[in-house]
């Protein structure tokens, strides 16, 4: 019996953020973002009857979120199979759509904006009304959970210092020093309105160039921490800021959004204990814990399948 909502790979291990620096190389070499553990994530092969296929954008974080929600369904019973590392958003929707992934981990806001760039939420609850507005009928959401991930504009120290600024300072305190900074991110940032477009028309801010590199990963890191960009698009979560003392600019005007983690699921394609259970993930996470596991994952290399099913079993939802 399916259930409408409103409101197994293989045991092959994964090796989380060196899998995303690879992925990356290879996205940006080939130039498009893609690179999956399957043979072919974006060939649009449907999965088996019966089958829950759990997809995953091409960053660290969104392939933990995956686990997590794939083993709490495994744990119900539901047979699981995985497509880690697709691409971005322009390709796991498309996937979605189509049939070849049953459920994706979201985050609502970025969701709204690759939508409708026009809207303006201003509250969780406003973000998932205005995206079931404007999702395809196929598609449906889960329950959001309180664990935010943001974009984020984000400075060296080395920069910071240089400019005064803080913590506590705005991205449109940046306005009068952007045309010297260069800003690094994935491709897509630089025509999305949670990107160079709506720095632009939100906050006044234009930079020298950009630098397309990865979703906040390796490479994005690295070329942060040697300057070779002095700004650059990181999630909130990632445990890296803290690291390497980069310095997170407010977001007042909430370009960015509310960046709750939602799963966007097939509508009618999971039992209604399938949905229960990932609703009880999202009950469960919070921000800090999502930053607790992102740096085992992230810092101490552990396995993210691990990591999923370590936090499951200390929820008691394993």
């Amino acid at each position: 019996m399916t259930f409408t909502a409103k409101s197994s790979r293989s045991p092959v291990r994964h090796t989380g953020a060196a899998a995303a620096a690879l992925t990356a190389v290879t996205a940006l070499l080939a130039g498009c973002s893609s690179g999956d553990t399957s043979d072919n994530p974006l060939a649009g092969e449907k999965a088996e009857a019966g089958t829950v296929v759990v997809g995953s954008n091409n960053f660290a974080e969104s392939t933990l979120l995956a686990d997590i929600y794939g083993e709490a369904l495994r744990a119900k019973g539901v047979k699981v199979t995985y497509k880690h590392n697709i691409g971005s958003r322009e390709t796991t929707y498309g996937l979605i759509k189509n049939g070849s992934v049953t459920v994706l981990p979201e985050y609502n806001g970025a969701l709204l904006a690759y939508l409708d760039s026009d809207a303006r939420p201003k509250s969780t609850e406003e973000t998932t009304a205005a995206i079931e507005g404007a999702l395809d009928s196929r598609l449906t959401l889960l329950e959001p959970s309180s664990a935010e991930s943001k974009d984020s504009v984000t400075l060296n120290a080395a920069t910071a210092k240089k400019h005064g600024l803080t913590a506590q300072s705005s991205i449109a305190d940046l306005k009068d020093v952007a045309g010297e900074l260069v800003m690094g991110g994935p491709p897509e940032f630089q025509t999305r309105q949670q990107g160079l477009k709506g720095l632009k028309s939100v906050y006044g801010v234009e930079f020298k160039s950009f630098k397309a590199l990865d979703a906040g990963g390796p490479l994005t890191q690295a070329a942060l921490r040697k300057n070779t960009v002095q700004a650059a698009n990181i999630f909130t979560t990632d445990p890296a800021v803290t690291r390497e003392k980069f310095v997170v600019l407010k977001d007042p005007e909430r370009l960015f959004g509310f960046q709750n983690v939602q799963p966007l699921v097939r509508e009618g394609e999971l039992s209604r204990e399938g949905v229960d259970a990932l609703n009880a993930v999202s009950a469960k996470l919070d921000t800090a814990t999502l930053l607790k596991l992102d740096a085992q994952v992230q810092l101490e290399k552990k396995d993210p399948l691990d990591v999923a099913g370590q936090w499951l079993a200390s929820v008691g939802l394993d």
